[in-house]
C-alpha cells in the first residue's frame, strides 16, 4: 500500500539530507597567515580554485571511484596555465614560488590525484627538461608539456629502488647515434598514456643520465598498476623497457649525475608539503560544515562540547602546517631554503594532514566513508603524498643528519 492509500504520513525525519561539504563559508585562514599575499598571487590562487569548481568538482569522484583517469584535464589545466609549478619563461606570467604553492593547495584541496597530475607534468617532467634540457629539446617536449599537448612522466623509482633511489640500476648502453636502455620503473605517474616519459638511468661508466623516452618506442612495455588505494584517478605505470633506442638528440645534456635528479626533486618537496596543506583544509572544512548540518540528538553536531574541541584540534593542526610552509615558502623566495627545512616542511605538513583527515573522517561516521562525501578521498590520498617525494622515515633522517651531524644512511 502507498502513503496515500493509508492515508499515514511518511516520516520525514527519517530521510536524510544532502549536505554542502563544499560550502565555503568556513574559516580556513584561523590566524591571517594568508591575509597580506599581494594581488598577483591572490590571483593564481583563485584560477586555481577556480578551475577546482569549474572542472573537478563535479565529478571527480565518480573517476576516483571507477579508478578512471580525467585525461581532458591535462590539456585543461595546460590552457590555464596551471601545469608549471613555478617555473618561469619568457613568454608567460610571472609566478612565484608563494604563488606555486597556492596552486598546489588549491589543487589538492579539490582532488589528491589532479594535484598529483600537476605535480608529475609539471613539476617533475617539464622541470626535468627545462633544467636539464637544450633549447631544442625544451621547444619539442617543454613547451608541448606546458601547453598540455603532450603528457610527461618522471620515470626514477624502481620496484627495488624506493627510496633509495640513488641505487637505480637501469642501464643505458651507448650504441650508433644514441643509447639502448633496459631496466624497470614502478609507481611512474602518467607513464602509460602515450607522452614521454624522462628516465634516469645509469651509463656505462655508472653515471645518472636523463632521457626523453617516446612511450610508443620498441621495447617500452607500460602496465598501469590495479587495485590502488590512494589517487585513483590518476594512472601510474610498472614500466619495463627491453632495449629501447633512445637517440643522441634525445639524452638531457645537461642530466650527467644523480645532483641533477635531486635539483628536480628538492624543486617539487616544497610542493608536496602545500599539497598536504590542501588536503587538510578540505578535511577541516568538511568536518565543520558536517558538524553544522547533521543533527543528532536534537541538536547539530557542532554543538556539541567533544565536537567543538575536535574542531578546535583540527584548526590547530592547520594553522601550524600553514605557517610552517609559508615560512619555508619565503625562505625559498629567498633562495636561502635548505634540504633540511624542506624535509621538516614536508615531514610536518603530510603527517598533520594524515591525524586531520583522520580525525574529519570519524566525525563524519558511516558518511565518512562514501568516496562521494569528499572527505574519504583526501582521507585515502593523504596516504600516497605522506609517502611519495621521499617517506616520513627518510625526511626524518635527513633532519637527524642535520641535528646531529651523523649520517644514518646506510
Amino acid at each position: 500500500m502507498t502513503e496515500k492509500s493509508t492515508g499515514l504520513e511518511f516520516p520525514a525525519g527519517v530521510v536524510e539530507p544532502e549536505y554542502d561539504l563544499w560550502a565555503e563559508d568556513v574559516n580556513i585562514d584561523p590566524t591571517g597567515i594568508f591575509a597580506d599575499i599581494n594581488a598577483a598571487d591572490l590571483a593564481w590562487r583563485a584560477k586555481a580554485r577556480k578551475f577546482v569548481v569549474e572542472e573537478v568538482k563535479k565529478d571527480i569522484h565518480e573517476y576516483w571511484d571507477k579508478a578512471d583517469y580525467p585525461l581532458h584535464l591535462i590539456k585543461k589545466l595546460g590552457e590555464a596555465d596551471l601545469l608549471r609549478d613555478g617555473m618561469n619563461l619568457d613568454s608567460h606570467e610571472k609566478m612565484s614560488p608563494l604563488a606555486a604553492g597556492l596552486v598546489n593547495m588549491e589543487m589538492a584541496r579539490g582532488d589528491g590525484s589532479v594535484a598529483t597530475i600537476v605535480g608529475v607534468q609539471g613539476g617533475l617532467a617539464l622541470r626535468s627538461v627545462l633544467f636539464c634540457g637544450n633549447e631544442e629539446q625544451i621547444q619539442k617536449y617543454a613547451m608541448p608539456m606546458l601547453s598540455g599537448d603532450l603528457p610527461g612522466a618522471f620515470a626514477l623509482t624502481e620496484p627495488t629502488h624506493g627510496s633509495d633511489s640513488v641505487s637505480l640500476e637501469t642501464r643505458a648502453t651507448k650504441v650508433e647515434g644514441g643509447y639502448r636502455i633496459s631496466g624497470e620503473k614502478k609507481w611512474i605517474g602518467n607513464g602509460s598514456i602515450g607522452g614521454i616519459s624522462i628516465v634516469w638511468a645509469r651509463d656505462d661508466e655508472g653515471k645518472v643520465r636523463g632521457f626523453a623516452v617516446h612511450q610508443d618506442a620498441e621495447g617500452y612495455n607500460a602496465t598501469t598498476i590495479q587495485n590502488k588505494l590512494s589517487l585513483r584517478a590518476i594512472w601510474q605505470a610498472h614500466i619495463r623497457m627491453e632495449n629501447v633506442f633512445v637517440p643522441d638528440e634525445d639524452v638531457l645534456p645537461d642530466a650527467t649525475s644523480f645532483k641533477d635528479t635531486s635539483r628536480v626533486l628538492f624543486a617539487t618537496r616544497l610542493g608536496v608539503a602545500w599539497s598536504a596543506v590542501g588536503h587538510a583544509t578540505a578535511c577541516y572544512e568538511s568536518a565543520v560544515n558536517y558538524a553544522k548540518q547533521r543533527v543528532q540528538f536534537g541538536r547539530p553536531l557542532a554543538a556539541s562540547q567533544i565536537v567543538q574541541e575536535r574542531l578546535a584540534r583540527m584548526q590547530s593542526e592547520l594553522a601550524t602546517i600553514q605557517v610552517l610552509v609559508m615560512q619555508a615558502t619565503k625562505r625559498e623566495t629567498d633562495g636561502e631554503l635548505t634540504g633540511p627545512q624542506a624535509s621538516l616542511a614536508k615531514y610536518t605538513a603530510t603527517r598533520t594532514a594524515r591525524a586531520i583527515a583522520s580525525n574529519a573522517r570519524d566525525l563524519l561516521g558511516g558518511n565518512g566513508i562514501l568516496t562521494s562525501n569528499r572527505v574519504a578521498r583526501h582521507f585515502a590520498d593523504v596516504e600516497a603524498i605522506h609517502t611519495y617525494e621521499g617517506t616520513e622515515t627518510v625526511q626524518a633522517l635527513i633532519m637527524g643528519r642535520d641535528i646531529t651531524g651523523f649520517s644514518a644512511f646506510a
